[in-house]
């Protein structure tokens, strides 16, 4: 029997096999701790993560809300840098609660996936 963690690094091999980030469209990635979620916008080309946003130092709101002000300062950050569409990269997770807020979140922050 596998494990949470391999059979979510068996997925997520699986999801990098057919996405990756380019110049013109980069890949967000988003990583879910049990108590923080990140997010990093990344040129896959050059190796370079290009806008990053975290949910350190926002341990008094509920997870749900951290994801989505996490959503919602990644897209204001990528849109500063002049990025407004990104290939979402789920990391292997779930597309539901918080991975789904975050996402939501940057869509309506005005980001294109």
């Amino acid at each position: 029997m596998t494990s949470k963690l391999e059979r979510r690094l068996k997925i997520k091999q699986c999801v990098r096999r057919k996405i990756s980030g380019s110049t013109e469209r980069p890949r967000m990635t988003v990583f879910r701790s049990n108590s923080q979620i990140y997010a990093q916008v990344i040129d896959d080309t050059c190796g370079k993560t290009l806008v990053s946003a975290s949910s350190l130092g926002m341990e008094a709101c509920p997870k749900k809300e951290q994801a989505t002000k996490v959503g919602e300062l990644i897209a204001k950050k990528a849109l500063e840098a002049g990025i407004q569409t990104v290939v979402f990269d789920r990391n292997g997770y779930l597309y539901h609660g918080r991975i789904k807020e975050l996402a939501d979140a940057a869509r309506n922050g005005g980001l294109k996936f």
